[in-house]
């Protein structure tokens, strides 16, 4: 009897397997910003709309492509996602999990003000990217000229822009958690968080044109799920500080340090906010040299959106 009870239960498991929606979801990293959809995973919040997710770490050139194929389902970064929308690329930001940007002004302790470092070098990971975008957005909030007063320096990894800054060749450095702790050991400072000078949409739901024609119902299940993992890393700090130690790999204090962080973050609606995203489009537009008008409409799509936020409750 106990065989016959054991084999009933494998069978009725392989059939609940077999019969949830498989779905695969690429990050371009292991760290805070893109943890909503993990938690999504490590909690069952797609096991109880009927998905099987699949969380894979992909270059985001190939993640793109990858999308408009269909060999990946959804991807996780707002930026490059409407860069391509906006080269015509068939693709829609469907939620937004973080609207602020994680990153953060880290500097030598004799500056005390952003308006300090007019004239200095700051060091970057590559020239030309989203961190700097981040940082001359962050440089004009606070007056200062970041195409006349600062001089940003591609300097590649985190301990060679700290390395720098301690020898005395730049001021300061950006980056997201956990930079920031990292730098405040060594007794640098945080002069600046972007999330709390402007909203700019970084981590969501991205999807192609297709899925969202085809799977309408699919893309509503997971965006739920995003909004019920934003509320879980909100409400419980314990758990999310673990779920990041085995995610990221990083021990409890560099986890710990993150979540307080990054906390502030996350909303709890997966709402895209349509200044952010206008900001998003504005700042793509300068690099790419676009200078015809680009609506919302053309990278977003926020119909399925509406749907799930009904469903969850969401006024």
């Amino acid at each position: 009897m106990k065989v016959i009870l054991a084999s009933l239960i494998i069978l009725l498991l392989n059939n609940s397997t077999e019969a949830a929606d498989k779905i695969r979801i690429g990050v371009p990293e292991f760290n805070a910003q893109f943890l909503p959809l993990a938690v999504a995973e490590k909690r069952g919040f797609f096991k109880e709309d009927g998905l099987q997710s699949e969380i894979i770490r992909i270059n985001p050139t190939v993640a793109l492509a990858a999308l408009v194929s269909g060999e990946l389902d959804y991807w996780t970064v707002i930026g490059n996602s409407v860069g391509a929308a906006m080269q015509g690329a068939p693709l829609r930001v469907l939620a937004c999990y973080v609207p602020g940007s994680p990153s953060a002004l880290i500097v030598r302790p004799e500056f005390k003000a952003v308006p300090e470092l007019k004239g200095k070098a700051i060091g970057l990971n590559t020239s030309g990217g989203a961190l700097e975008s981040i940082g001359r957005l962050m440089f004009k909030h606070f007056g200062v000229d970041p195409d006349k007063e600062i001089k940003f320096l591609p300097l590649g990894t985190n301990e060679r822009r700290f390395s720098a800054m301690k020898q005395g060749l730049t001021a300061g450095t950006l980056g997201s958690p956990p930079l920031d702790f990292l730098g405040k050991k060594m007794g640098f400072v945080v002069l600046a968080r972007a999330h709390e000078l402007f909203s700019y949409p970084t981590s969501g739901v991205v999807s192609s044109v297709k899925k969202i024609k085809d799977r309408p119902d699919e893309v509503k299940r997971v965006i739920k799920a995003g909004i019920k993992a934003n509320r879980y890393i909100r409400q419980n700090r314990e758990g999310t500080i673990q779920l990041m130690i085995d995610w990221s790999k990083s021990d409890k204090e560099m986890a710990t340090a993150g979540y307080e962080s990054v906390l502030k973050l996350f909303n709890d609606d997966g709402s895209v906010p349509e200044k952010g995203l206008l900001l998003v489009i504005d700042e793509l537009k300068r690099l790419a040299k676009v200078e015809r008008e680009i609506s919302p409409a053309e990278v977003a799509d926020l119909s399925i959106l509406k749907e799930a936020q009904k469903e969850l409750g969401v006024k």
